[in-house]
């Protein structure tokens, strides 16, 4: 099953790493990115066995407003640390089975690709004569995402009910303002 996969010691140690490297800010429960590592080993047995059993429940998201140079606010939604950590985990099992069937020419948030990469594609396309480069951002995704649809889609690729599960708790875990 896939959350056995999730839940691997080498899958761990990896998401760990990742979580530790892009720092960030601290969730609604104010726990810093730095406390993490001795809060997993603290409390590694029963998180394990929540996230086994399909009882593990996400904290809402703690919401922040970030100022736009254009004017106007982002609004991003900070998980606790132990739900990057999870989600981490989950992202580097999923990548592999639905990175290939994305489009080549999407940029955002992929292995191996950056900004930069879309910047030089563009520029091959216009050396080629094109004339038009189109820009989208998914802003407000996961606010207006259809959960059903998104589900049944996952559902397609993964059989294992207690990661789709989890899947769904962390999309229904609600903000704190």
């Amino acid at each position: 099953m896939l959350m056995e996969r999730v839940l691997s010691r080498e899958n761990l140690l990896t998401a760990l790493k990742r979580v530790e490297q892009n720092k960030g800010s601290h969730g609604i429960d104010g726990m810093s990115v730095k406390f993490l590592r001795r809060y997993l080993y603290e409390n590694w047995d029963s998180l394990r066995e929540a996230l086994r059993t399909g009882n593990y429940q996400p904290s809402p998201v703690r919401r922040v407003e970030i100022p736009k140079a254009s004017g106007g606010i982002r609004l991003l939604g900070i998980p606790t640390v132990t739900d990057r950590f999870i989600q981490q985990a989950i992202a580097q099992v999923l990548t592999p089975i639905f990175d290939p069937t994305f489009s080549d020419n999407c940029y955002g948030f992929r292995p191996n690709r950056r900004a930069h990469d879309a910047v030089r594609k563009a520029k091959g396309y216009i050396k080629e004569g094109f004339w038009w480069v189109i820009d989208m951002d998914l802003e407000k995704f996961f606010d207006k995402v259809n959960h059903d649809k998104l589900m049944g889609i996952l559902a397609k690729r993964i059989e294992d009910r207690i990661l789709l599960k989890l899947i769904r708790k962390y999309l229904q875990s609600g903000v704190m303002l």
